[in-house]
């Protein structure tokens, strides 16, 4: 009896270590399908952009740009395309949770309580918006940032559905995957909390890179803020929402702003 009981055990041990190693892959495989690969982009966008000549705040970062310029129907093609493809590892989010009979309602994606998800994404839209622009001028005037330009998309009946459009695909992506899924997997990982909350954070940050230091440690900021919040609600539905409402703000405040107020750098 003895013998057998060791032996279940060793499987039992056994079983536990292949379910961790492949949860790291899976956690690996997804992250380097979407914002882990983005991450490593920016870092090269960055490496590029500090070994160039001139001031960090004399070079622009481009968010929604036109992909056809002068051509609007093929152009509207394209973003439609980069929209729809950028939500692939959401649909694989999606899919692996399934596969665990929770689904996305585990991490709060869902529309059970929309209401309350869009007043509460609201006022954290209301509050990080604006210190977030505020910490953007102050790091670009500083020299530690480029200029952001949210959007440079043609002037035609398309845009600004366009740039909504291009706000909520962002959010989702970030959220699902950096706060809901990121989070869960860690902690079936064995992560402490505050491991998790930091490669969170840090995973965000390093995606926005790409707009300079500015970029990398308000976003990181963000992600710490954004972690807190969901294991307060246990939802990112508000994190969703108040992305959302972030993004549109900069990008159809740009679009309406850009040239006509001195405030707003524009390249």
């Amino acid at each position: 009896m003895q013998t057998e009981s060791y032996e279940v055990g060793e499987a039992g041990t056994a079983d536990a270590g292949a379910r961790r190693r492949l949860l790291r892959n899976e956690t690996l495989i997804v992250l380097a399908l979407s914002l882990g690969a983005s991450g490593v982009s920016a870092l090269i966008h960055f490496i590029g952009d500090v070994t160039k000549p001139g001031a960090l705040k004399n070079q622009t970062a481009q968010i929604v740009e036109s992909a056809a310029p002068g051509r609007p129907w093929l152009d509207l093609a394209w973003q439609v395309f980069y929209i729809l493809s950028a939500l692939a590892p959401v649909a694989l989010v999606g899919y692996l949770l399934a596969r665990e009979y929770v689904g996305m309602r585990a991490i709060g994606f869902d529309l059970t309580r929309p209401r309350r998800d869009l007043a509460w994404g609201a006022a954290v839209a209301a509050v990080i918006g604006g210190t977030g622009l505020a910490f953007y001028l102050g790091a670009r005037g500083a020299g530690f940032n480029l200029t952001v330009v949210p959007e440079s998309l043609p002037a035609v009946w398309w845009r600004i559905p366009v740039l909504i459009a291009s706000a909520a695909q962002n959010a989702v992506l970030e959220e699902v995957i950096v706060v809901g899924y990121l989070l869960r997997r860690l902690g079936q990982l064995g992560w402490s909390a505050n491991g998790a909350l930091v490669a969170s954070a840090l995973l965000r940050g390093s995606y926005h890179l790409y707009q300079g230091i500015g970029g990398f440690v308000g976003n990181m900021a963000m992600g710490v803020v954004f972690v807190l919040l969901y294991r307060r609600w246990g939802r990112v539905g508000p994190l969703v929402a108040a992305h959302t409402l972030i993004d549109t703000v900069a990008f159809v405040g740009y679009a309406l702003l850009a040239g006509k107020v001195g405030w707003l750098p524009t390249g």
